[in-house]
């Protein structure tokens, strides 16, 4: 089975209607962030959600922590995804569930220790899918994203054998190393931002060569 692939940080539909035309098969949409590249106001957001064909992804970042908050704020967006790149202080995933039952839950972690993988696999149960990323939520000022950095994917490996839930892999990625990546980590998709960049800017070259370098088109 071909590796699914999110190209994310999308910034305008032009960005999406370039990811999905080079293969893209989920896009995301980054909103308000404590740090890091990318975020958009949710009225694009949502614009940019109802531009895309059906069976796209569409992933909403958000780094709200509240269930009660995350519902309110794909309200504003409509996509058919949230990504939660922090973790819940308040609620419950079911409780997300059962206002929004058609849309699909990522919860994303943090790959830093062994405390990392622990924490991914318990909660592997509940929702639709892991992102392991390359942040840190512990700072003073949280890196939820976009760092541009490669965590340990070993840690990932490890979350990947013992999840309950497909994984993402992130943090990263580019097109010299995503083999490898895929090769270490096997996860179900991939997700890149910065590796597919230049000054800030969706890259077509880069970005074909990096969906090339995943689906080992070569």
């Amino acid at each position: 089975m071909r590796i699914r692939i999110k190209i994310c940080c999308i910034s305008s539909i032009d960005e999406a209607k370039t990811a999905i035309a080079a293969g893209a098969d989920a896009i995301g949409l980054v909103a308000k962030m404590p740090s890091g590249p990318g975020p958009i106001p949710d009225e694009l957001i949502r614009q940019i959600a109802q531009a895309v064909p059906p069976l796209v992804g569409t992933f909403l970042l958000t780094s709200e922590t509240s269930a009660e908050k995350i519902i309110k704020h794909h309200g504003r967006t409509n996509t058919n995804t949230i990504q939660i790149v922090d973790l819940l202080s308040e609620g419950t995933y079911s409780q997300i569930r059962e206002t929004l039952p058609s849309v699909k839950l990522v919860q994303v972690i943090h790959v830093i220790s062994s405390e990392s993988v622990e924490l991914a696999i318990r909660l592997s149960g509940r929702v639709d899918a892991l992102l392991l990323d390359s942040g840190n939520p512990n700072l003073k000022i949280k890196e939820l994203g976009g760092t541009g950095r490669i965590h340990n994917w070993k840690l990932s490996r490890q979350i990947r054998e013992n999840a309950k839930c497909p994984v993402i892999l992130a943090g990263g990625l580019k097109p010299e190393n995503i083999r490898q990546a895929i090769e270490e980590v096997q996860p179900y998709a991939i997700d890149v931002c910065s590796g597919v960049r230049t000054n800030g800017a969706l890259d077509k070259y880069k970005l074909s060569y990096f969906i090339r370098n995943a689906i080992n088109d070569v």
